[in-house]
């Protein structure tokens, strides 16, 4: 995301419009195509299996001490992971 000049990109009239709300100060204006989170970088993806994967070595009775060595991940972290892949399966 770069910075460009208002008074090069815009109308005069909608530049004046815009200074009555914010005057010399930075204004973000988002994309209308926006992207979910992790979607143009794979993480989504990567996680999601990730946590799929320690779900299913829970299931097969690997302590949760043991996947937060495996993972990196703190107790609390494998044990929010192991209760919202629950949700998703009722």
């Amino acid at each position: 995301m770069g910075y460009q000049s208002a008074t090069e990109r815009l109308p005069a009239d909608l530049v004046r419009e815009i200074q009555k709300y914010v005057d010399g100060e930075y204004l973000y204006i988002p994309s209308r195509k926006r992207k979910s989170w992790g979607s143009k970088s794979g993480a989504r993806e990567f996680f999601a299996k990730r946590d799929l994967e320690i779900c299913r070595e829970y299931q097969k009775g690997v302590p949760i001490e043991a996947l937060s060595d495996k993972y990196g991940l703190s107790l609390k972290g494998i044990e929010r992971i192991l209760t919202s892949q629950r949700k998703r399966d009722v």
